[in-house]
């Protein structure tokens, strides 16, 4: 990996960590301290490895760094004298004494930010925006993308944030074990949403971010690491992950654009990943509450069976039922009429899709432009041009435009 690539993939893998390190350290009321001096770590790499070349151990260097600007912030900060006082040794002696930057210590401390970002004292909204912003490494831009808002909305929100936990003094440690169910299912919604920004990606111009997949997978795979979060919807939410990164691969063409899911070449799907999920849905079976992630992980299985039957498509639209009675989404319910054209034919799906009515999304435009392909061309034209119009990236852009020029 060259100079110019290291350091955007350091800032996503490492920064997060040393965020959460810095910030369990200080105590949650300085998040942002914690922020500013992760990103002063990321700024003296970028300063100095042009001119002086990469270290040896690029990580280790940025770790070190992290734990000098920690130590002279610590030192020059009048509020946090009675915590040198109590540390004067660690500050006077081994430095990893006094910021633990060890793997365990990464682990464990993302762990609890995780469950500390998703106090209840704060909005649900903002537990996520902050938790993409801090864990993930979220820039503004991709958190107001992710929540269809602007960047205006989403500063307030996570200024707000800040301020309420440094007032509740939150500890960033696991809560108790009644409280990890309650706060569970927003660390959850977290990921999904974060594996789904990466998935359906519409920033940096490109259609799926595979990173932040990874990311969202890695730490769940962290949860389920932990003898106290290893639930069974943690693995469905697992299970789901790797069904759909299985067939990353397939999704995209050599310039970026994507295939749809019935042109996907299935010799690219990534067979381990496919298996992992199956391992993951298994363990998932253990409790005995069914999740929304249960449900769409079983979707995202069939998606992996490339068998065009009607079987397994009326199997797949009685699943999008059982989702969407359990929890409405317009998104689920715009999936569920692509088998529901599979399964009983385009003209029932148009007639369903329709009543979305889902004008400001351009894959509810795309759809009906797919569904009227061989029912009325001129229709099919019109519904894409007007996806045409709401798509962001360009790559998308492209793919509608051969779409119109096949008609």
């Amino acid at each position: 990996m060259t100079e110019p690539e290291l350091i955007p993939h350091l800032f996503r893998t490492e920064f997060r960590k040393i965020t959460a390190v810095l910030c369990k350290h200080f105590g949650i009321a300085h998040i942002d301290v914690a922020e500013d001096l992760a990103s002063e770590t990321f700024l003296s790499a970028l300063e100095s490895w042009p001119y002086k070349g990469l270290p040896k151990n690029p990580t280790g260097w940025l770790y070190a760094v992290a734990k000098h600007k920690a130590i002279n912030y610590f030192k020059r900060q009048e509020i946090f004298t009675a915590i040198a006082s109590s540390q004067k040794n660690d500050l006077d002696g081994d430095s990893k004494a006094y910021l633990d930057l060890s793997e365990q210590n990464i682990t464990d401390s993302q762990l609890q930010m995780l469950f500390a970002l998703c106090h209840p004292a704060i909005s649900t909204e903002a537990q996520i925006g902050l938790s993409l912003r801090i864990l993930c490494g979220f820039g503004i831009d991709e958190i107001a993308n992710a929540f269809l808002t602007n960047k205006e909305t989403i500063n307030k929100r996570l200024f707000r944030a800040r301020e309420r936990l440094s007032v509740e003094k939150c500890p960033i440690e696991f809560p108790g074990l009644s409280e990890i169910d309650k706060r569970l299912e927003t660390v959850l919604t977290t990921l999904y949403l974060l594996f789904s920004e990466g998935y359906y990606s519409e920033s940096q111009d490109a259609v799926l971010r595979q990173d932040l997949c990874w990311e969202a997978m890695r730490l769940t795979s962290l949860l389920i690491e932990n003898p106290q979060t290893n639930k069974p919807s943690v693995n469905a939410l697992l299970s789901l992950m790797c069904f759909h990164a299985s067939r990353f691969e397939a999704r995209k063409n050599a310039s970026g654009e994507m295939i749809l899911y019935q042109d996907q070449d299935e010799t690219l799907w990534d067979k381990e990943l496919i298996s992992k999920g199956a391992y993951f849905m298994h363990q998932a079976t253990q409790g005995s509450t069914l999740s929304k992630y249960h449900l769409e992980a079983s979707i995202a299985y069939w998606h992996t069976q490339k068998t065009d039957t009607k079987e397994k498509w009326e199997t797949i639209l009685q699943l999008y039922n059982h989702l969407l009675q359990l929890e409405y989404s317009p998104i689920a319910a715009l999936n569920r009429t692509f088998a529901l054209a599979k399964a009983n034919g385009h003209t029932e799906a148009i007639k369903e899709a329709e009543k979305l009515s889902l004008t400001d999304n351009y894959f509810y435009f795309t759809l009906l432009g797919e569904l009227y392909k061989s029912i009325d061309k001129e229709k099919a034209r019109l519904n894409f041009q007007k996806a045409l119009a709401l798509a962001k990236t360009q790559t998308d852009k492209q793919t509608i435009k051969k779409s119109i020029d096949q008609l």
